[in-house]
């Protein structure tokens, strides 16, 4: 089991950084939408991100914005693979299974776009 944990960021408006602990780092996407259940919720990968940030709240260096922790807990995963992470989210208010899964987005400077989508995966 790795841990997760979501964060709302505020910078430029607000996303909400959705960071999985795995190989001693955080993978991270900003979900551009406020994370409820049974929808397609366009995001996008970020550069991995220290763990530091399981227990962080506060500004971020170089005018950033700040972060607020929503929800952590901890996660296990099913697949794995450059375009598609499946896994089940046992934290105190999101919970259930999840998946994350790349579409190609037709913009020739970001090829590639994620959605996240909790529960209903059928």
């Amino acid at each position: 089991m790795g841990r997760f944990v979501i964060l709302e960021h505020r910078w430029n408006g607000v996303h909400w950084d959705l960071m999985l602990e795995r190989d001693g780092v955080l993978r991270t996407w900003a979900v551009a939408e406020a994370i409820v259940a049974g929808r397609n919720l366009p995001a996008r990968a970020l550069a991995d991100h220290r763990l530091h940030y399981l227990d962080y709240e506060g500004a971020i260096s170089g005018g950033r914005g700040a972060v607020r922790r929503i929800d952590s807990g901890t996660y296990q995963s099913s697949l794995w693979t450059s375009e598609t992470v499946r896994f089940q989210l046992e934290g105190a208010q999101v919970a259930g299974a999840a998946v994350l899964f790349r579409i190609e987005s037709g913009l020739a400077d970001e090829p590639f776009s994620w959605f996240f989508r909790l529960g209903n995966l059928d």
